[in-house]
C-alpha cells in the first residue's frame, strides 16, 4: 500500500501493519484514499478532518450544479400582441436561468379541427416573438393539449 504522510509527503509503498504502526506512532489514523489504485494509496491523517473536507467537496459540487426544470408556456388562437410579448419575454427569462420551456398551443372546441398547417404557423409566430437565443429541442406536434414544442438555450432555430 502506498502511503502519504499527514503533511502530504511520500513514505512510499509500506505492508499495512507497517503503515498501521506509523500512524499510531504519530498518533493519528490511516485513511484509505484511492482503494482501486495499483497499489492501494492511503494518508495519514485525523479521520474527523478527512469526513470534514469529503464534505465540503461534495457541497462545493452541489452548488455548482443546476438543476433544470421544464417550465410551460401557454398560448391560444385568440391571445392578444401584448399577452403575447409578455409571455415572450417570460420565455426568454426562464431560457436565460437555463430551464427548457414548453411553449402550449392551446385548442379548444372547434379550433381543434384546424388544418395543421394554420396552426403550426400560429405556434411559429409566437417562437418568432420570443428574443432570446433558443433552439427546438422537441418539434412542433399535436398535443393532448393543441400543439406543442420544447426549445432550450442555444442557436435560433
Amino acid at each position: 500500500m502506498r502511503v502519504v504522510g499527514a503533511e502530504g509527503e511520500n513514505l512510499g509503498v509500506l505492508a499495512l501493519s507497517d503503515a498501521l504502526a506509523k500512524a499510531q506512532e504519530i498518533g493519528l489514523d490511516l485513511i484509505e484514499i484511492s482503494p482501486n489504485a495499483n497499489p492501494p494509496v492511503a494518508k495519514i491523517m485525523e479521520y474527523g478532518k478527512f469526513q470534514y473536507e469529503q464534505q465540503k467537496k461534495r457541497r462545493d459540487i452541489k452548488a455548482k450544479s443546476h438543476v433544470t426544470e421544464t417550465k410551460s408556456v401557454q398560448v391560444k388562437i385568440g391571445t392578444g400582441e401584448h399577452d403575447m410579448m409578455l409571455k415572450a419575454n417570460k420565455a426568454a427569462a426562464w431560457l436565460a436561468e437555463g430551464h427548457r420551456v414548453k411553449v402550449d398551443l392551446f385548442l379548444w372546441g372547434r379550433y381543434k379541427y384546424m388544418e395543421f398547417a394554420f396552426l403550426k404557423e400560429r405556434l411559429e409566430r409566437f417562437l418568432k416573438l420570443i428574443p432570446a437565443e433558443f433552439k427546438l429541442a422537441d418539434p412542433i406536434a399535436k398535443s393532448p393539449k393543441g400543439l406543442a414544442c420544447v426549445i432550450e438555450r442555444g442557436r435560433k432555430s
